[in-house]
Parts: C-alpha cells; sequence; structure tokens
C-alpha cells in the first residue's frame, strides 16, 4: 500500500483536514436520522445544513437514508466550489443527484425540510438577540409541518476563559485557541490552528468572532420563534446524544437545542 504523502503547511488542504480534525458527520447524521425517527416513526425524508462548509452532514446522510433529499447553503462562494469538487463530486452519482449546494445567506433561503441543522457553532455569528431570533423565525417557516431546526452550543467554566488545546491526528495536529472571552457580551475569538511533523504550521486557519449563546436563551429564542417543542439533546463523553431536562454541572460540554413543529 503506498504511503500517504507527508502533510506539510503548503501542500494540506484547510478544509480537509477541518473535516478530519472537527467533525464526526457519520456520527452525527447517523444520531439525528435516529432521533428523528424515534419522535415521529419515520425516516428523515429532507435535511437542510445550514452554513454547510463542505456539506460533510449532508452528504453523510444521504449515504445513510436512500429516500433523503439534502440541501446545503453557505453564503462563502470558495467553500461551496471545494464542497461541489471534493464532497459532492466524492458521492455516488444517486446520491449526488439528491444533493443541492448554495451559495447564499441562509436567512434568504427558503428550501423547506424535516430538520434544519447549524452545526460547528456557524449560527454564533449572529451577536444580536434580534439577528438570532430573524433566522430562527426564517427557519420556522421553512420546516414540514412535522420539522426541527436544532443548533449545537458550548459552554462550561473552564470556556470561560482564554485557552489553547492540542489534539494530535494522523500526519497532523490541530490547536484550538480561545483567544479571548468578554463575560459582559459572551463574545469569543476562537482559532484552529494546524501543525505538521515538519514544523510548519497553518496558522489561524480558521478565525470565529461568536457569541457563545447559552442554553436557556437558546430555548427561549426558539420557542418565541414559534417552535414550541423544544428539547435539550445532551452530548456525552462518548460523542452519544441524550434527551436531557437537568444535567449536572460540567467544567465543559457539548449539547444541541432543537426546536419543532410538533409540540
Amino acid at each position: 500500500m503506498a504511503r500517504r504523502p507527508a502533510l506539510t503547511a503548503r501542500t494540506a488542504d484547510p478544509l480537509l483536514l477541518y473535516q478530519l480534525a472537527v467533525q464526526a458527520p457519520e456520527q452525527d447524521a447517523a444520531q439525528f436520522a435516529r432521533w428523528f425517527a424515534r419522535r415521529h416513526g419515520r425516516s428523515l425524508q429532507s435535511l437542510r445544513e445550514d452554513f454547510c462548509g463542505s456539506a460533510a452532514i449532508a452528504a453523510a446522510s444521504l449515504r445513510l437514508l436512500p429516500e433523503l433529499r439534502a440541501v446545503g447553503i453557505d453564503a462563502d462562494a470558495a467553500t461551496i466550489a471545494w464542497a461541489q469538487t471534493h464532497t459532492s463530486a466524492a458521492l455516488p452519482e444517486a446520491d449526488r443527484a439528491r444533493l443541492r449546494l448554495i451559495c447564499a445567506d441562509v436567512r434568504r433561503v427558503r428550501a423547506r425540510a424535516d430538520l434544519i441543522l447549524a452545526t460547528n457553532f456557524s449560527y454564533c455569528v449572529f451577536h444580536a438577540r434580534a439577528e438570532l431570533l430573524a433566522y430562527l423565525r426564517h427557519c420556522k417557516r421553512c420546516l414540514t409541518p412535522e420539522g426541527y431546526v436544532a443548533l449545537d452550543t458550548w459552554g462550561g467554566g473552564l470556556t470561560h476563559r482564554n485557552f489553547a488545546e492540542r489534539h494530535r491526528h494522523r500526519g497532523f495536529a490541530h490547536v484550538w485557541e480561545q483567544r479571548a472571552f468578554d463575560p459582559l457580551t459572551h463574545r469569543v475569538d476562537c482559532r484552529i490552528h494546524f501543525e505538521f511533523d515538519d514544523g510548519t504550521s497553518q496558522r489561524d486557519a480558521f478565525v470565529y468572532d461568536w457569541r457563545m449563546w447559552t442554553v436557556p436563551e437558546l430555548c427561549d429564542l426558539l420557542t418565541e420563534a414559534g417552535l414550541t417543542d423544544v428539547r435539550v439533546l445532551w452530548r456525552s463523553a462518548n460523542g452519544v446524544l441524550r434527551e436531557r431536562t437537568e444535567v449536572a454541572a460540567d467544567p465543559t460540554w457539548i449539547c444541541y437545542v432543537a426546536g419543532g413543529n410538533d409540540g
């Protein structure tokens, strides 16, 4: 078997490294498919991945569910072009025909779906409450009668500080840096760096200016947007999602907050 060429700062593709280091699209796709099926007794028929980046979750969902149709939306033209060239092109022809990629502001696209996902904290680009509420109201209009929108969020006392964590992968490492956190506004400056075995690095490969939204804020906003069935899916240490109504204190955590039409 031929060895994979060594990764360097010059040759490595940041979007591919992001998938390998940060995402678990197959796990996400499987867990949301099971959760939706348990709630409604049927399979997901339509999925919309907002702020989709490489559209990895949409593609994984298509491989899992043969009747599914998926839409990926991202405002960055270069990223959507990458998804067309890499993610879409890697799918079998039948699956590729069920994926639509759109370069646009997610608030301007009316594609309807059983499930709208805004993952990787991407919706946190909305710093003002009115902005996020307007987005969630748009999602409400785009959902099918039994549809849900799901947002991930993170928190815990250890996340209210500046820190950097290094994680090793095959041929490279990624560093998640929280460079600044303002407790008055919950505005955070987060960055991803990639480091390679030859000593080179891609500094600030991804830079995020976000607001860290809390779970109660998201629950209230979903309800105000008209999504009356609000549920929290807590992620355990092994990545499994479980609905919870209360949890023990945890220094770092990730969960999804989902709002649906069928309450």
